[in-house]
C-alpha cells in the first residue's frame, strides 16, 4: 500500500488501514465521532430540514466510501463513451480536485490542469464532453446547463457524500482494497459506513471483496503523443528504447505492472504523489530515457516534456452492468416526462 514517494508515516497509516491492529484501534475512538457527525448530516438531509436541489436533467453520481482513489475516473468516462453511444448529450461536473483555483469555470482544450484539476482536463480532452468545475458542484451543473442546454445528462465525478445535489441513481465504485478494515477515518479509509444503500456497486479491480458488478481494466494497445499520434506497444517494446515510466496515481506499481505484461522493458519506474503537477520535477539528463506515463498524468507532463508518451486505459464494465444502468436512467427519464418537476433524491 502506498507510494514509495510518500512520508513513511503516510504509507504506515495506508497500511494500518487494511487490518485491525493497534494503529487502527488506537485511532478508532476518533473514527466515532466521525460516525455520529456523518449520520447527523443525513439526518438533516432526510428530514428535509436541509433541502437537495433537483435539476432539470438525470444526475448520475459515480463516487466511492473509500479515501483515495478507487477508479472513479475510469468509469466517469466509459459510462460517457456509453451514453454517447446511445444518441445522448452528457456533461460532467466536477470539484475538480487538486486545482489552484475557486470559482466556477468551463475547461477547454487548453485549458492548464492547474486551473481546472487534472481528471477534469483528462475527462474532456479524452471524450469530448463538456466538463464544469465549481467548488460547489450545484453551480458547475447550472453553470454547464445554462451553457449547453442540449446536455440531457449530467454526471458528477465524484460527489457521493456532496448530498445536497439530489441525484437518479449512485454508482458507488471500490477498487481492489474493498473497505479495508472497515473503520471509519482516521482508524480506516472508509469515509462513511457501508454498507450504504446505492443503485449500483462497480469493482474496478481483479479481486472484488463482496458482490457487485465487475470490469476489466487493459492497456491500450498503443501510446499517444502529444500531437495525437500513436505508436503501437508492440513496435515500442521492440526497440531499444530505454523507458523511464511515471505515475502519480494513487496505485502507480498497478500501472507499471501493466506496462511490463504489454512486453515493455523499463529501465527505472517513478512512483509519484496522487495528482502530482510535475512543475518541480527534473528530467534524468544522462540517461537518454524515454518518458511513458498515464493519460491523467500526460495532461500535465505534456507542458513541460511534450516527447511524452501516454498510455491509455481500456475500462469496461461487464454487459449486465450497462444494461441494469441503461434501465435506471429510463426509468429516470420516464419520471421527468411525466412530472416536469420529477426527480429522486436517493
Amino acid at each position: 500500500m502506498g507510494s514509495p514517494s510518500q512520508p513513511a508515516w503516510q504509507r504506515t497509516l495506508l497500511q494500518s488501514w487494511q487490518q485491525r491492529g493497534l494503529l487502527a484501534w488506537l485511532l478508532w475512538p476518533f473514527s466515532l465521532l466521525l460516525g455520529v457527525l456523518v449520520r447527523l448530516r443525513q439526518g438533516l438531509y432526510l428530514s428535509g430540514l436541509r433541502r437537495r436541489e433537483p435539476l432539470p436533467v438525470p444526475v448520475i453520481v459515480v463516487g466511492n466510501v473509500v479515501a483515495g482513489g478507487a477508479g472513479k475516473t475510469p468509469v466517469v468516462m466509459a459510462l460517457l463513451q456509453h451514453l454517447q453511444a446511445r444518441g445522448h448529450h452528457p456533461g460532467v461536473i466536477s470539484r475538480g480536485y487538486g486545482r489552484h483555483t475557486q470559482d466556477c469555470r468551463e475547461v477547454r482544450n487548453d485549458s492548464s490542469p492547474a486551473e481546472v484539476g487534472d481528471e477534469p482536463a483528462l475527462i474532456q480532452r479524452r471524450t469530448g464532453a463538456p466538463v464544469f468545475v465549481a467548488t460547489r458542484r450545484l453551480d458547475a451543473a447550472r453553470a454547464l446547463l445554462q451553457r449547453r442546454p442540449d446536455v440531457d445528462v449530467l454526471v458528477s465525478d465524484d460527489g457521493l457524500q456532496h448530498l445536497a445535489l439530489a441525484r437518479d441513481i449512485e454508482i458507488c465504485v471500490f477498487d481492489d482494497r474493498g473497505t479495508g478494515n472497515g473503520f471509519l477515518l482516521p482508524a480506516g479509509p472508509l469515509r462513511e459506513p457501508w454498507p450504504r444503500p446505492v443503485d449500483l456497486v462497480l469493482h474496478s479491480g481483479t479481486r472484488p471483496a463482496f458482490s457487485g458488478y465487475r470490469s476489466q481494466r487493459t492497456l491500450a494497445a498503443h501510446a499517444l503523443r502529444a500531437d495525437g499520434s500513436r505508436i503501437e506497444l508492440a513496435k515500442l517494446a521492440a526497440s531499444d528504447q530505454p523507458l523511464l515510466a511515471l505515475a502519480a496515481i494513487a496505485q502507480p506499481q498497478a500501472f507499471f505492472a501493466m506496462l511490463q505484461a504489454m512486453g515493455l522493458s523499463l529501465a527505472q519506474t517513478l512512483a509519484l504523489p496522487d495528482h502530482y503537477d510535475f512543475d518541480s520535477w527534473l528530467r534524468p539528463s544522462d540517461k537518454g530515457y524515454t518518458l511513458i506515463c498515464t493519460e491523467k498524468d500526460a495532461v500535465k507532463l505534456w507542458r513541460h516534456h511534450p516527447d511524452a508518451l501516454a498510455v491509455p486505459l481500456d475500462f469496461t464494465p461487464e454487459p449486465a452492468f450497462f444494461a441494469t444502468f441503461d434501465r435506471l436512467l429510463q426509468d429516470a427519464m420516464d419520471a421527468r416526462l411525466s412530472s416536469p418537476h420529477g426527480h429522486t433524491t436517493s
